[in-house]
């Protein structure tokens, strides 16, 4: 069976909201300090305290969303401490990852001078497991409000004057695990209490995110949409592509064996599986689709790198972490009738990140590129497809080997990206182009491809893997014929 995807030009199908491209940054080992915070008096280049090198990778990618401060941190966070004289700030322990004690340097101010830097939108994550509705509210009023109240009055003295524009707050996070260990029905009956005072101020118009399920959890989903979502603009998802055991044994970031490879690239495609039926529950409370799923969780889980802090959660990212976020992404646009943002864990030095720090020095990584080669997608039209993909097999078990997404920018440009997951053989692709207004006068494609299994960057070799042009397009006509190598994702700009 040969590989041949049908692009109706013509057939749109939803917008891929950009926010799917969203990005995670807690509180969790080298991530703030060290990944995005480095103080004013760093040796390294700053800008008020935050990596100048850092900030300038970001923003070559497009990030519509930064998801903060937690995460599992989220519910131990005191947003109180983290404001005013940085020397006065309380210091904590962190309890969830590494025992480590955070002082509080990097907080509200701070991460909002960060979204500013990036042009981003900042999502916040409030504290439900062990905060107050107080907390929670006063938190809101601090950011939010223009006006004379002991909340505002108090920013206004730590020097910001202007309320901050925020859209998206999420009520609490992972409560069915270390955000408290609730039931359900007990989440939901908090859910209401809490977000009856995250209040909208003046033209602030909040986007309210309620906690979801973990993986699937479906009874978890039924009950807060059963409950709840007249209440919730948004529902979350969390879901990690592990291709060992959680608790056993993860496997390991490098060096992936044949059956590893494998497996991983059946547990990135699962997350169809998990938003179709989630979906579906949704869909009984919410027929107009009107919240959201927000997978403001999810990205590759392996062991932590050897002689590391086991709390730090960090580990090298690979080839294969590009295909599993190349393949997450199709997916995600397959479902933009529902999924409406998605944040990748994590942007900076923790499990599957965009960006790798070592003092003064900075990597991007394979999972970087593929955000940068994606983000022609961002807002654009799906396109309607047709796919018919060579198996790719190992071991007995099968998988497609391609898969395919199309979309239609604002210009009328079409792009196509493509990822090829057999580890071992290239696969050959025709791509039919229906419906094309004019002739292709400009075809043009980069490939992020290795021939190694666990090939990547290092500091000592920060360009090993990184994306080159994609030079096996033939066009005759309505037709392209490209050839993808072994383990790459691809994009093939059309005008």
């Amino acid at each position: 069976m040969a590989n041949k995807v049908v692009v109706n030009t013509d057939i749109e199908k939803g917008t891929i909201n950009k926010n799917i491209y969203g990005h995670f940054a807690e509180h969790l080992g080298r991530c703030i300090y060290e990944g995005f915070w480095v103080g004013e008096d760093s040796p390294i280049p700053n800008t008020n305290g935050i990596r100048n090198d850092v900030v300038a990778a970001l923003k070559n990618i497009n990030i519509p969303v930064l998801r903060w401060p937690g995460g599992c941190f989220a519910d131990e966070y005191h947003w109180k401490d983290g404001i005013g004289p940085r020397e006065s700030r309380k210091r904590m322990v962190n309890t969830h990852w590494g025992g480590v004690v955070e002082n509080n340097h990097f907080g509200t101010h701070e991460f909002m001078m960060l979204c500013d830097m990036l042009e981003t939108e900042p999502y916040i994550c409030g504290n439900v497991g062990s905060g107050t509705v107080q907390e929670m509210s006063e938190w809101v009023e601090y950011m939010t409000f223009d006006g004379e109240s002991p909340m505002a009055d108090w920013r206004k003295e730590n020097g910001r004057e202007n309320p901050w524009a925020l859209k998206y707050f999420g009520v609490g996070n992972e409560n069915w695990g270390c955000g408290g260990n609730m039931r359900p029905e007990y989440y939901a009956d908090l859910y209401r209490r809490y977000q009856t005072y995250v209040r909208n101020y003046g033209d602030n118009k909040i986007y309210k995110i309620a906690g979801g399920a973990n993986v699937d959890d479906y009874r978890w989903t039924e009950v807060l949409m059963r409950e709840a979502h007249w209440l919730m603009d948004g529902l979350s998802l969390h879901y990690y592509t592990i291709p060992g055991d959680f608790w056993k044994g993860k496997g390991a970031a490098l060096d992936p064996s044949e059956q590893e490879w494998f497996i991983t690239m059946k547990k990135a495609l699962h997350i169809d599986e998990l938003i179709t039926k989630h979906s579906t529950i949704m869909d009984k409370y919410d027929p107009e689709k009107r919240i959201g799923m927000i997978i403001d969780e999810w990205g590759t889980w392996f062991d932590v790198e050897p002689g590391t802090n086991p709390g730090f959660l960090y580990q090298q990212n690979t080839i294969r972490d590009a295909l599993v976020a190349g393949v997450h992404f199709h997916i995600f646009h397959d479902h933009n009738d529902r999924v409406q943002m998605a944040n990748i864990a994590q942007t900076v030095n923790v499990l599957q990140a965009m960006i790798l720090t070592e003092g003064e020095k900075m990597i991007v990584t394979p999972t970087y590129h593929v955000f940068e080669m994606f983000k022609v997608h961002q807002d654009a039209t799906k396109l309607d497809l047709n796919i018919t993909s060579e198996t790719y097999e190992v071991n007995g078990e099968q998988l497609p080997a391609i898969s395919v997404s199309a979309s239609k920018d604002k210009e009328g440009k079409v792009n196509i990206s493509l990822c090829n997951l057999n580890h071992k053989e290239e696969s050959q692709i025709t791509i039919e182009l229906r419906g094309l207004k004019g002739n292709m006068q400009e075809v043009s494609g980069r490939v992020l491809t290795a021939t190694e299994r666990n090939a990547h960057n290092t500091f000592e070799n920060p360009e090993n893997v990184k994306p080159t042009s994609l030079d096996s397009i033939e066009v005759k006509g309505e037709m392209l014929t490209v050839t993808l190598p072994q383990t790459s994702v691809a994009i093939i700009s059309l005008g």
